[in-house]
């Protein structure tokens, strides 16, 4: 049977991140995508000029259509946007019995633009975090999510450890640049480990946290283990950053379809 993964997540205009850069990887990586859209945002690789977020119910809409017919080996939530959403979504999940959930906490775009409600920050933590089977937050969200900074190797370990206390199965906090050979941190409460890869070079780096808990979330709908999925969605996003695309003025995306030979302008 074709493997399908949904996406519950805002539209990029740019389609660099969001759920375009989401329904990419999944194509990309042999499986079927749906989605449901939580917000729209006037996008492009400089920034986010507008946000509009959609309607709970329509938001829980979406899903109850997707799960109901196709069906969901696994889902992914990127950007909720509100209070309002966060709600209608855990709800939902919980009600249709989704079984295995990538939790990617959208707060900031690359660009610095919020995407998050300020007051929705907790209900991330309340409501979406515990139904995660994996949270893969970047250090600046690691740091919103326990309150306190998260900096070091050693900071990342705790703080791992920290979020699988509040709920999620398992966690991947992503060190990115920040931490020597691209070097992220798997928990899953019993067992953790450092996720290492050369530091790849290049400025087009927007969607890369959505192409890469779409990759798990991919891979978590074709049967693989969570480990094994959080490893290959590792070198998938290696691959992307390193054919990365130079698009438009500002950040440009990762190649999702990096194993493809773009066409030169």
């Amino acid at each position: 049977m074709l493997a399908r993964a949904l996406t519950i997540a805002g539209s990029d205009s740019g389609g660099g991140a969001g759920i375009q850069a989401d329904l990419k990887t999944f194509a990309a990586l042999g499986v079927y995508g749906t989605s449901a859209l939580t917000a729209i945002t006037a996008q492009n690789t400089c920034g986010v000029s507008a946000v509009q977020g959609l309607d709970p119910e329509i938001v829980a809409a979406q899903i109850k259509a997707v799960v109901s017919d196709i069906g969901v080996g696994a889902a992914k939530t990127g950007m909720l946007f509100s209070t309002e959403i966060i709600q209608a979504v855990a709800a939902t999940v919980r009600a249709f019995h989704v079984p295995l959930l990538v939790v990617d906490p959208v707060m900031v775009a690359t660009s610095g633009d919020r995407l998050l409600q300020q007051d929705a920050e907790e209900s991330i933590r309340q409501e979406i975090i515990p139904l995660a089977t994996v949270v893969t937050p970047n250090l600046a969200e690691t740091a919103v999510l326990l309150g306190q900074q998260v900096v070091s190797l050693e900071d990342m370990r705790a703080a791992a450890a920290q979020l699988v206390t509040r709920g999620a199965r398992a966690v991947v906090i992503k060190g990115g640049h920040a931490v020597v050979k691209a070097t992220d941190v798997f928990y899953d409460g019993t067992h953790m480990e450092l996720l290492q890869t050369e530091v790849v070079e290049t400025h087009n780096t927007h969607g890369t946290g959505c192409t890469f808990s779409a990759a798990i979330c991919a891979y978590l709908a074709r049967g693989a283990t969570l480990l094994e999925a959080v490893r290959r969605a590792k070198t998938y996003i290696t691959g992307a950053l390193r054919q990365s695309l130079s698009i438009g003025q500002g950040s440009g995306p990762v190649g999702h379809f990096w194993n493809i030979t773009y066409p030169a302008d």
